[in-house]
């Protein structure tokens, strides 16, 4: 029988940040976006998320229970600069200090540290199956965490394929609660033309996955 560890730390960075133009506009708009997260999910949260670096974050969840759409809140806040991020779920050896996660540590902060570096080495090796998010938690949930990285690459692939267009679009649809009538407003288009960019993007097979993963996580599991 497999189990989850009670935290989950969340690690992210901002792809290719060098790059950028503006990175001072970015690393404010990065701010604010965490500062909403914190706000929005304070209920989850063990330890605020913050910026750890010009271009890097983290943060401590006490409870999966939306742990995904965490991430969808910050992809559709930051957009459209990209981010990968690293999810290592286990215990804190630490004392946790609510508004500060930098002096956290233990094995769930460690296994996000891995699996970013794992997703910066696969993007450097050019390999077949690149991932945007990764998991890590215990070795006994190997198998586990396998299928969930499996998911989650499929769901990066389908992301790839979207247009600047379309991602503007799904993004407005789930910032207004997956209501096509209020993202078409809020973009100033007819209804249909949300309707026609979510099947087109394969967005409902994304969405899917997503949530699986989401649930799947925010279940409690025994030893």
């Amino acid at each position: 029988m497999f189990c989850y560890g009670k935290y989950a730390a969340i690690i992210g960075d901002i792809i290719d940040s060098k790059k950028l133009e503006d990175r001072r506009a970015i690393q404010l708009k990065f701010k604010n976006v965490l500062s909403g997260i914190n706000e929005k999910y304070s209920e989850d949260i063990a330890s605020k998320f913050r910026i750890t670096f010009g271009d890097s974050f983290q943060g401590l969840l006490k409870n999966k229970n939306n742990i995904m759409r965490i991430i969808t809140d910050i992809e559709i806040g930051m957009a459209p600069v990209k981010l990968r991020f690293g999810i290592g779920i286990g215990d804190i050896n630490t004392d946790i200090n609510f508004e500060d996660s930098e002096e956290i540590d233990g094995p769930a902060y460690n296994r996000a540290r891995e699996v970013i570096e794992k997703i910066k080495k696969l993007e450097s090796q050019y390999a077949q199956r690149v991932s945007s998010i990764m998991i890590c938690s215990e070795d006994r949930n190997s198998e586990i965490d396998e299928l969930l990285n499996s998911i989650l690459s499929v769901c990066t692939a389908l992301k790839s394929k979207w247009t600047s267009r379309q991602e503007e679009i799904i993004y407005a649809y789930l910032a207004n609660k997956e209501n096509q009538y209020k993202a078409a407003d809020v973009l100033n288009i007819g209804q249909s033309s949300v309707n026609k960019a979510l099947k087109a993007s394969r967005f409902y097979t994304y969405k899917s996955a997503i949530d699986t993963v989401n649930s799947f996580l925010s279940k409690e599991r025994g030893s």
